[in-house]
């Protein structure tokens, strides 16, 4: 049995019992018992003494006793594992044969091929990673070193169970997530990548999450292996392995037209997921990618729970290298334009293709135009503001009218009522449309679209 996945093994059973994983000193006493090293040899690469290598091994194999019922030492350590590994599998196999008596007895639907004596084979088991549905890693992958490092201290530091990448269109979500994901699967036993526009409903979205997440069955039977799966429920599969699950396109399962957090119909469960998933015990991650704030994540940030929120900015300066693989001219006319259009490095590039047919590159001249240029941006923004509610886009109208950032305690009183003032307010933050420093103002391309639409 290759260690790694005794170590995983091992790593889950204490997980399940105490609520910690294997420390990095515990991982190396195992690793050494694989690899046939004393202790010595564990505390020179560690700069530690034999001492307090002997004395953490000690308490393991304590621990260990009392999870297996065995007198756990570190001679027989190894093959205690192994046989409880084995044991495991071929208790799946026995409920199986179980279930296939019972069908027998009670009427459960059968497979209708037999199996020959012969037919031993079983079926390959799921990739460990499967990022089959993720896009491709980014040839151009711009500076966000920060936004990794914070990531990285939210999962693999802080344990935390769900985090949300929000952001509009283009603003490089998903290409943050996948050097994300390329640089930290390896600290998970399953990664799964999937979209929320594939599944119409919440139910479909769970089962086929479940599916992918559930090991090799130990039966080619159809109704045994929809049997068992239905047996675990989604946070089953995510305590019993380390798992991190990425859910693109979260605004697809909230409904356009009201303010941010109102599920669609057919969606109305997924709330009591996230709840779920977020405070109770686990060790895996959920990762959701939108334009919108989940609004059960923006709860447990204020309870200081196991939820977190990352609002994608824009490029900022890193931008300029966008604009030198482009070969734009006027270089100190650059921060400018990078401001304009909010550092977006999708709007960036399709405006940099306009400079370059209508301007011959030159960026001077462009932001010498009377009119902030949107072109084929509006296509982008379109969606977004057909999400809005009414009271949304009464809001925006006002806030395109204004030359300055909007001290939201000084509303208009003829506007909307004080209540549904904030709520659009708070909805529209949520939503990454708005810009926030002493007061709140449109980000330019946003504040330009709507004036379009009004004029």
């Amino acid at each position: 049995m290759e260690m790694r996945e005794a170590l995983q093994w091992t790593d889950h059973l204490i997980f399940n019992k105490t609520g910690k994983h294997l420390d990095s000193l515990q991982r190396a006493i195992l690793e050494g018992v694989w690899e046939g090293k004393g202790y010595k040899d564990i505390s020179e690469k560690y700069q530690c003494t034999s001492d307090h290598v002997r004395k953490s091994a000690s308490d393991l194999w304590k621990l260990l006793s009392d999870l297996l019922g065995e007198n756990v030492k570190k001679k027989n350590v190894r093959s205690l594992i192994e046989n409880q590994i084995f044991s495991y599998y071929n208790n799946g196999v026995q409920i199986a044969n179980q279930i296939n008596v019972c069908s027998d007895l009670y009427g459960y639907p059968k497979s209708q091929k037999k199996r020959s004596p012969q037919d031993t084979t079983t079926p390959p088991p799921p990739p460990r990673h499967d990022l089959s549905q993720a896009p491709e890693n980014s040839r151009r992958f711009y500076d966000r070193t920060q936004e990794l490092a914070t990531l990285k201290q939210w999962i693999l530091e802080e344990h935390s169970r769900i985090v949300s990448l929000t952001g509009l269109s283009g603003i490089g979500k998903t290409a943050l997530a996948r050097k994300l994901v390329e640089e930290i699967k390896d600290n998970f036993d399953r990664t799964l990548w999937r979209s929320h526009r594939q599944f119409p409903n919440f139910n479909a979205l769970q089962s086929h999450i479940i599916e992918s997440l559930a090991p090799p069955p130990p039966s080619h039977n159809p109704s045994i292996i929809n049997y068992l799966n239905s047996r675990n429920s989604f946070l089953d599969h995510l305590r019993n392995h380390r798992c991190l699950i990425i859910l693109d396109d979260f605004q697809e399962t909230l409904n356009p037209g009201e303010l941010v957090g109102n599920y669609r119909p057919e969606y109305q469960n997924y709330s009591h997921l996230l709840h779920e998933i977020g405070r109770c015990s686990h060790q895996s991650c959920l990762l959701l990618l939108g334009w919108e704030q989940p609004l059960e994540i923006a709860a447990m940030e204020a309870e200081e729970n196991y939820g977190k929120t990352l609002q994608i900015a824009g490029l900022g300066k890193s931008a300029s290298q966008l604009l030198t693989a482009r070969k734009l001219k006027d270089k100190p006319e650059w921060s400018k334009l990078i401001e304009l259009y909010n550092g977006n490095p999708l709007w960036l590039s399709i405006i940099a293709t306009d400079i370059l047919e209508l301007f011959n590159g030159s960026v001077e001249k462009f932001l010498s135009y009377p009119t902030l240029y949107l072109g084929s941006l509006e296509t982008l923004i379109k969606p977004h503001y057909q999400r809005l509610s009414e009271v949304e886009k009464i809001l925006m109208g006002w806030l395109a009218n204004q030359e300055k950032s909007v001290d939201i305690s000084q509303k208009p009183p003829e506007l909307l009522s004080d209540a549904d003032f904030l709520k659009g307010i708070q909805s529209l933050n949520r939503r990454n449309f708005l810009n926030k420093s002493s007061g709140f103002t449109l980000q330019p391309v946003i504040k330009q679209y709507v004036k379009n639409l009004i004029s």
